[in-house]
């Protein structure tokens, strides 16, 4: 069994390459992705138990990280072929690297309050893209039909001006695109920006089922492809021909194991 963590901070940092360099020999037993820019750092790491509580009480250990958010779970196989430790731009794409260093950011709601917050909102707005939305989301959230993360700001501007001075609900994986979507929408005049803090994940992994508000799986960046409630591996497939994640509704007729799917033929 392998433990894997999620985790993520905006900090501002500099000397990037040796932090780049700290963080290699940190995780050197670890597999994953960790991604680092003046903003902050972004990513997950997986490997045995001991070897990435190890690692991550090094991490914490590192005057900028000392309150870095992370979430745990588990893997039955290693979700990750290798460690990449990589200095980007932005430790989450926006195209506006400005929006991570702004002070306001959306309210944080527990998970144990979320449900309240879905009903009191005047729209719930999933901030993933519309292939993770395929896979599952809170009822009755907006999907905003994109592609990149780096396409939201347009979403909000072209969608959402309607709602500035009511209650938004907003969503997604582990909480750090909702960081910069609710930085981006406070700046531009929202008033009431509410956010799940940490993301679908936590939610999962706090909320009983029969309380659930979620339906079906939440998709993440790794060889599980989704996880459920307790965070179980989740039923979804990736097609390995144009990387879309499949529900067992999409194996039809057209899919072939590593090949393709409905989804290479229609975009042929």
């Amino acid at each position: 069994m392998f433990k894997v963590a999620t985790l993520y901070k905006f900090v501002p940092l500099d000397d990037l390459v040796g932090l780049q360099t700290q963080l290699q020999s940190i995780c050197s037993a670890l597999t994953g992705t960790l991604l680092i820019a003046s903003e902050g750092i972004n990513g997950t790491i997986a490997g045995l138990p001991d070897l990435l509580d190890h690692a991550m009480g090094q991490i914490a250990a590192i005057p900028a990280f000392r309150d870095l958010w992370y979430q745990y779970s588990k893997a039955g196989n290693k979700p990750f072929r290798r460690l990449k430790v990589r200095i980007k731009k932005e430790i989450i794409t926006m195209h506006k690297p400005e929006v991570g260093s702004m002070p306001l950011r959306g309210q944080h709601v527990l998970a144990a309050d979320w449900n309240n917050t879905l009903d009191e909102a005047a729209v719930v707005v999933d901030v993933r893209n519309d292939y993770e939305y395929r896979l599952g989301s809170f009822e009755g959230a907006l999907n905003p039909k994109t592609t990149y993360f780096s396409q939201f700001p347009a979403f909000v501007d072209n969608h959402l001006t309607l709602y500035k001075d009511q209650p938004i609900a907003m969503f997604c994986t582990g909480g750090i695109r909702c960081e910069k979507a609710s930085a981006y929408m406070l700046a531009a005049g929202f008033k009431k920006v509410y956010q799940l803090s940490g993301g679908i994940l936590q939610y999962l992994a706090h909320t009983r089922q029969a309380l659930s508000r979620w339906q079906g799986e939440c998709f993440v960046f790794d060889e599980r492809i989704s996880l459920g409630h307790g965070l179980k591996k989740g039923n979804s497939l990736l097609c390995y021909g144009c990387r879309m994640p499949l529900t067992t509704e999409d194996l039809d007729e057209n899919y072939e194991p590593s090949i393709r799917c409905k989804f290479c033929l229609k975009n042929k």
